[in-house]
């Protein structure tokens, strides 16, 4: 992963991850392998409050792109977000037709101050951020309906 990372880091589209970083918030990721060349993805997703999530640290290799991989990643990420009763995944990206292309849409960072003021203020580049804010509600599928628990009594 942490190559990965470091791969898109050198070319100024994701930031920079130190092993520590990696270490510290290894749960918080997902990845996919191929059958035959190891890691080809990976996605972290950071709860930061209550009601929603980022998504961080989304690489796909270079091999790969254009095969799924990262929206493989973004769902899973998403799903995840379902799962643990939250209401939102953000990002914050310089890929922002991607993640329009999966329900993202463009918001202020002000929406997103526990980030801002929790993580971001300790960023080398806080005073010239030029990364897009996007985020997508997490919903359950339509088709889902709600099925109640039958309870049968003898």
């Amino acid at each position: 992963m942490h190559a990965l990372i470091g791969y898109w880091a050198e070319r100024k589209l994701l930031l920079p991850r130190s092993m520590g970083e990696l270490y510290e918030s290894i749960r918080d990721f997902v990845v996919v392998e191929a059958e035959v060349g190891g890691l080809v993805g990976c996605a972290a997703l950071h709860i930061d409050t209550d009601r929603i999530a980022e998504l961080k640290a989304l690489a796909v290799a270079a091999a790969v792109h254009g095969q799924g991989v990262g929206r493989q990643l973004v769902e899973a990420c998403c799903r995840a977000a379902l799962e643990l009763g939250l209401e939102r995944v953000f990002c914050l990206t310089y890929q922002v037709d991607f993640f329009a292309k999966l329900g993202f849409t463009r918001v202020d960072r002000s929406r997103l101050p526990e980030k801002v003021w929790g993580e971001c203020v300790r960023c080398h580049r806080f005073l010239d951020c030029d990364e897009v804010a996007m985020w997508r509600t997490v919903s359950a599928p339509l088709d889902a309906a709600p099925t109640a628990a039958v309870i049968q009594r003898s």
